[in-house]
């Protein structure tokens, strides 16, 4: 046992005495020595790190995943368990990550979270947080800045996962790592006025292909940049000092977003012809009618433009018994489709109407006034003209314009109303300061609530955090070309719609309606036409017998009928199965084949359900392609042809003329 200690005062060393007697050689020698001990223990330890330490550290484990720090890097891995699965890997920016610092004393108590703190930098929170759903395990990941001018940026990796969802874009990819866009607000846009933006149906949502999902919060400011093939990066916008949080989940099976199936005729007829008067709106309309009717195209929707709508809406709007008797036949037997926006121009009768009843700042969007200062509503540009923009947040507002909508739906005899420019935020493309109910796509989102009270004969542009409601969403235009900004971006645009919840839209016209590097192409209207026969709505804009021969056109009938006869009651059926199980209408060929990595990259083919496989010809000129079959164990029958194949197989060099599209049944 050792000696009991002397608590008085403490006593010189006898040692340090004895070395003030040595001499100096010795005491060269002693000093030598301590500095040859001091090297050999420097050296053991940064050996024992090297050999001992594991270059992985666990912060926190839950009962189907875990969560690890990679020292060599500064990432944050996610791991599947029991068998360590890597999963997602994060590199995390803005912070000295390398070698981050003890965990905070405050986290250790509580065996579902684990903190991490750079006291000059920022705070890292991690978090266990209850499933969303069953099967799912979920954890929170939350950055916050320790001071103002920190941007706070998570990298995800891209190598070996394939990533699906987030924002629309104008070339769309499928899956999303070969995008590329430079970092900018996660917030849905119009491409046709800016095609480097993000598009008009967004979720802050992806899923990767090794069954995570990460999923931001609407009230989060978010920038979003990808970098193709590299990875995908959510960030804080600079100078906010504003939180980064999102929640990683790792589920078996993907979260879709369920919503309601509203009917639609097909097909839709764009109405093109003129629109300077009424009259001339009338005459049109009833000559299209008329030649639809000659080819024996009769049946669908015709469907007239916001400035045609606009003309109608001038002269009806002054009623007379006649017209109003009139209007309802203008297209009989079709149906009519008019289109608004939630725009009104500066010298627009409807906006200078608003002003003499004192209404504007109440009706329209305005900046927020200064302490004792009035409003002023916030102009923008809606298709070249200056317009105020309807204030969502204001309940009369609101009311006055449906109110509108539906009066003109009656008086035009109208069975569908579609409208434009619900996407975008026009506080931030000003850069002024939003109401907070406004911020990021939340002008949107109240919007799309509002339109869906009139019923389900409504279309809207946009979507975000909407797919629950019962509207269709109008696709982007399309180039007339062969590119991914056209045919060659139609599936993966379908299959990038359906996962996020969006199963019933329309998609653009057969052909394209921007003008490309093949404009009025046979080729392509036909390669077209073959795709959109199984979406859930065929739109035209050039009628077949403008751009195309009889054989086209004589096409263009039997694919009308395909799709009234064999799609329509595929999409019923599965309508079902989205609404109570919330799986997509419209697969990707990884759907039954979760576990081949050649499916997860597949972008021009698609299911209909789990039964029906279609594999059309995207490239000019060619008359055959490969075709991969996917689920194995399952058997797909050629339907034109009958014959058999075997799943988890690809068909190469299989043929398809110009006549034909590939379409397996289960």
């Amino acid at each position: 046992l050792p000696a009991p200690r002397h608590t008085g005062q403490i006593p010189e060393s006898t040692w340090i005495l004895s070395f003030r007697e040595m001499t100096e050689p010795w005491k060269g020698a002693v000093g030598c020595l301590g500095v040859a001990v001091f090297f050999a223990m420097t050296i053991g330890i940064i050996s024992w790190q090297a050999l001992e330490q594991s270059p992985e550290e666990w912060v926190l484990r839950g009962r189907d995943a875990g969560m690890l720090w990679e020292r060599g890097r500064g990432a944050l891995l996610l791991r599947a368990l029991p068998a360590g699965r890597p999963v997602l890997a994060i590199a995390v920016g803005s912070v000295p990550a390398t070698e981050p610092p003890p965990p905070r004393d405050r986290c250790w108590h509580d065996g579902g979270q684990f903190c991490y703190s750079w006291e000059e930098d920022a705070e890292l929170r991690l978090s266990l947080e209850p499933p969303v759903t069953p099967g799912t395990e979920c954890y929170g990941v939350r950055w916050t800045p320790l001071r103002p001018d920190v941007t706070l940026k998570d990298c995800f990796s891209m190598a070996n996962v394939s990533w699906y969802g987030g924002p629309s874009i104008r070339a769309q990819r499928w899956p999303l790592n070969g995008a590329e866009s430079p970092a900018q607000p996660l917030v849905s846009g119009d491409l046709s006025t800016n095609p480097e933006g993000f598009g008009p149906v967004l979720e802050r949502y992806f899923l990767g292909s090794t069954g995570v999902t990460v999923t931001v919060a609407p009230d989060v400011p978010l920038l979003l940049s990808l970098e193709s093939h590299r990875q995908f990066c959510l960030e804080t916008p600079a100078g906010r000092e504003e939180p980064l949080h999102y929640q990683l989940c790792v589920t078996r099976c993907p979260k879709h977003l369920m919503g309601n199936f509203p009917p639609c005729r097909s097909p839709i007829w764009r109405y093109l012809g003129p629109e300077g008067s009424a009259a001339k709106i009338k005459r049109g309309l009833r000559s299209l009618v008329r030649r639809l009717k000659r080819h024996r195209l009769q049946e669908g929707v015709v469907a007239l433009g916001e400035r045609g709508t606009a003309v109608l809406a001038a002269a009806e709007l002054v009623p007379s018994e006649r017209s109003r008797r009139q209007a309802p036949a203008l297209v009989e037997p079709l149906e009519l489709s008019i289109t608004l926006s939630p725009y009104a121009g500066v010298t627009s009768p409807l906006f200078l109407r608003s002003l003499r009843g004192g209404e504007a700042a109440g009706y329209w969007l305005s900046r927020q006034p200064r302490p004792g200062g009035s409003s002023i509503p916030l102009l923008t540009t809606w298709k070249g003209q200056l317009c105020a923009r309807l204030n969502v947040t204001s309940e009369a507002a609101l009311g006055w314009y449906l109110a509108r909508a539906r009066r003109l739906r009656q008086v035009l005899g109208a069975t569908y109303m579609a409208f434009e420019g619900v996407e975008g935020n026009s506080f931030l493309e000003q850069d002024v300061p939003a109401p907070a109910e406004l911020a990021g796509d939340g002008y949107s989102e109240a919007l799309a609530a509002a339109l869906a009270t009139l019923g389900n004969g409504t279309i809207i542009s946009a979507g975000t955090r909407s797919s629950h409601l019962p509207l269709f969403v109008q696709m982007s235009p399309l180039c007339s070309d062969w590119s991914h900004a056209g045919l060659k971006g139609l599936i993966p645009s379908v299959l990038h719609y359906s996962l996020l919840g969006y199963n019933f839209f329309i998609p653009d016209a057969v052909g394209g309606s921007v003008a490309g590097a093949t404009p009025g192409d046979p080729e392509l209207f036909v390669r077209w036409l073959q795709i959109v026969t199984f979406l859930p709505v065929m739109a035209f804009g050039t009628p077949p017998w403008l751009c195309c021969d009889s054989w086209v056109l004589n096409l263009t009938r039997q694919c009308i009928q395909r799709h009234r006869e064999f799609v329509v009651p595929l999409l019923l059926k599965y309508s079902e199965e989205w609404q109570s199980l919330g799986h997509p209408i419209f697969r990707p060929a990884w759907w039954l084949s979760p576990t081949d990595p050649i499916a997860f990259t597949v972008d021009d083919e698609f299911l209909i359900g789990d039964e029906v496989l279609v594999a059309p010809i995207t490239e000019k000129g060619q008359t055959w392609r490969d075709i991969y079959l996917p689920g194995e164990g399952h058997l797909w029958l050629d339907t034109n042809t009958a014959r058999v194949f075997d799943g988890g197989t690809t068909l190469r060099n299989y043929s398809a003329s110009l006549a034909e599209v590939p379409v397996f049944v289960r």
